[in-house]
């Protein structure tokens, strides 16, 4: 009676789909959520507390009335990211002038962060002298910073961030959102004209062109009060390529 009823059970299962068989023996697995939200444009800047090679922060609060440059790392040891932590420590006094903070996320551990920092400070780079990394680089072994920051993409097929540049004004109000695929280096001169633009705009209420840099004429918003002489315009240091395109002169 028991052989009987076992021949019957193991020729039911294998009657059925193929994958009915797989699924009876094997353990469900898991399905990691992957789809986490990328704050946009506008959107306050996420709050976050984690150690980093400069000990304890607590971000933004730790950072006070400054701009902020938040980017990633999907690894320690990476070239390209290597490459673009150097420079950034070779321009880190321009940022100091501008009140801006740098402060760099990689999901590896406290201390891999710090013998990626020694080996850094140690190369002679493009025949430059050596380098001091400043700013932090925090450590994101949990990924709870990566997913605020929807770091991890759908796409990737790691848990390794991607690599992701967020700029955050003193209100803590995110103004500038970038992606860079892993083979292709960042331009840090790029995110250096993109603060001083976005300082620029802040400050004085204009737009910038296609291309500009510190020194070049802004756009104005709005087309000059109906009435007013070119004489007065010029005065102000405004003028115009079209009806649409109105310039003010630098100061």
């Amino acid at each position: 009676m028991i052989v009987i009823l076992l021949v019957f059970s193991v020729s039911k299962l294998w009657s059925q789909d193929p994958n009915s068989f797989k699924t009876f023996f094997d353990e469900p697995k898991p399905v990691e959520d992957r789809n986490f939200k990328i704050p946009l444009i506008g959107d306050t800047a996420p709050s976050f507390t984690a150690e980093s090679t400069n000990g304890k922060i607590k971000f933004p609060s730790d950072f006070g009335s400054s701009w902020k440059i938040l980017f990633s790392h999907p690894q320690d040891f990476t070239p390209v990211c290597s490459t673009e932590l150097i420079e950034l420590a070779n321009i880190q006094s321009e940022f100091d002038k501008m009140n801006v903070k740098l402060i760099a996320i990689s999901t590896d551990r406290l201390d891999t962060h710090e013998q990626w920092k020694k080996a850094m400070e140690g190369l002679l780079y493009k025949d430059q002298k050596t380098i001091n990394i400043t700013f932090p680089l925090v450590a994101d072994v949990d990924l709870s910073v990566s997913k605020k920051y929807g770091m991890i993409h759908p796409e990737s097929n790691t848990t390794r961030d991607v690599r992701g540049v967020f700029i955050i004004d003193p209100k803590n109000t995110i103004r500038a959102i970038y992606f860079y695929p892993k083979e292709v280096g960042r331009n840090t001169d790029e995110l250096l004209r993109m603060v001083t633009a976005l300082e620029k705009t802040s400050s004085e209420q204009v737009m910038t062109p296609a291309n500009w840099k510190a020194g070049d004429d802004v756009l104005i918003p709005t087309i000059p009060k109906t009435g007013a002489t070119q004489e007065e315009l010029a005065s102000e240091g405004i003028y115009k390529l079209s009806w649409f395109m109105w310039y003010k002169k630098a100061k």
